[in-house]
């Protein structure tokens, strides 16, 4: 057994170690006391922008920063990790001993909040609690810190698009947007797509970026068909049910979805349900509309926010997910859907094919006849039905969110150096 003067011994060289560690290899053996190299782990203080961890409010950026980050601070206990958040924030996000949890003022989800979070209180915190590395995971970062940063970039919407994000914030978006992927020491791309994106709008150099796919998390698996047959009764009064998940405005094209399926059931008269959730977001005034015009809306159902357990039963007991988006960064729901082996029909444009493999009916997401066909295929055949979900079983193996997370540890802990 070893006696406490031993492990304290051991444990004084290990900190001496880490101080050097970072300018030059350095080895150390003396009897009776295990080698000790650079090949060991040097503990870190990374401090991380965790202010989309909600409870219960979960969406798609605080899912990402919840999958990573509780894989992350569990595989890392050598490392303090230092969650910034923006509000009084639930213990169930302080995944272990090693998180340090911090409230920042004020509560950013305004331009001028997000500017006074990110350019005043996040440089202070890291000052104070002495970061060698800040990640942020939601694409902002800090222009007034020289701490490197690693940030990672889901999509340029409000560069490509600035129509699709809410009016107020598109002057923010336009000015800081570009400064902050120049800014960053290290970038994640979750798709190829972004990263191909970045480099057209930003000019910032490729080996700056890592493609660093999505995964999907826990739970979305498959269902028996009864308990499928309960989650129709629950919720589209017993009958089949195309599906979509997601917030609702523009970018989503939830109008064209509405309209598609109102043609698919005029043509088709089959009795099947359309389940939206999602809360509204933004300029909804379309969707509102779309449904008011449609013929068959008291088969079109908005559910809004739904509790993760039953957004997953959801998923699972569908006929198909249908993902029409205009745009996409990655596409999340595409994924989980394969996981639930629900059969999947998407845009072929953006980043929705990247993740879709082979496994997925594509489509214009501008054609409502397209879509409208795609419904109508699904729905005639069970075989189609069948291969799709075959095909996702493989393609769903590219996509593991504990890869995910283990890369760009690897990254934070390089750009942190």
């Amino acid at each position: 057994m070893l006696g406490n003067g031993y492990l304290a011994n051991f444990a004084r060289r290990n900190y001496m170690l880490s101080a050097i560690c970072r300018t030059q290899l350095f080895h150390i053996s003396k009897p009776g006391l295990p080698a000790l190299t650079c090949e060991d782990p040097v503990p870190m203080r990374i401090a991380v922008n965790t202010r989309f961890l909600l409870p219960g409010k979960l969406e798609g950026l605080g899912w990402y920063t919840h999958e990573l980050l509780r894989r992350m601070v569990l595989a890392h206990p050598e490392d303090e990790f230092i969650f910034l958040f923006d509000r009084p924030f639930d213990p169930a996000f302080v995944y272990a001993p090693n998180v340090h949890p911090v409230v920042l003022f004020p509560p950013a989800r305004h331009p001028l909040l997000w500017y006074l979070w990110f350019e005043w209180a996040v440089p202070r915190a890291l000052r104070q609690h002495r970061a060698a590395v800040f990640f942020s995971p939601d694409s902002y970062l800090s222009l007034r810190t020289r701490i490197p940063t690693v940030m990672t970039v889901h999509d340029l919407v409000p560069l490509q698009h600035p129509e699709q994000v809410p009016w107020w914030s598109r002057d923010y978006y336009r000015y800081f947007f570009p400064r902050f992927i120049r800014r960053a020491t290290r970038l994640i791309a979750i798709s190829a797509y972004t990263r191909d994106t970045m480099l057209a709008y930003t000019g910032v150099a490729p080996e700056r970026i890592q493609v660093v796919h999505n995964g999907s998390r826990d739970g979305f698996v498959p269902l028996p068909e009864a308990e499928k047959a309960t989650v129709r009764t629950q919720f589209s009064k017993g009958q089949p049910y195309f599906f979509y998940t997601g917030a609702i405005h523009p970018r989503k094209n939830i109008p064209r979805l509405i309209r598609a399926f109102d043609r698919f059931k005029a043509r088709s008269q089959a009795p099947i349900q359309l389940l939206l959730a999602g809360r509204f977001a933004w300029q909804t005034g379309a969707v509102k509309a779309g449904f008011e015009q449609a013929e068959h809306r008291s088969d079109i159902h908005f559910l809004g926010y739904v509790p993760e357990p039953d957004l997953k039963r959801l998923m699972a007991s569908a006929l198909a997910l249908v993902y029409v988006s205009l745009s996409e960064g990655f596409g999340l729901p595409v994924l989980e859907a394969m996981q639930a082996e629900t059969p999947v029909i998407c845009s072929r444009t953006t980043a929705l094919p990247e993740v879709a493999g082979e496994a997925a009916l594509l489509v214009d997401p501008l054609s409502e006849p397209e879509i409208s066909e795609a419904m109508r295929q699904i729905w005639d055949n069970a075989d189609l039905r069948a291969a799709l979900v075959a095909k996702g079983r493989l393609q769903r193996q590219a996509f593991d969110w504990a890869a995910a997370a283990q890369a760009i540890y690897q990254t934070i802990r390089a750009a942190g150096r």
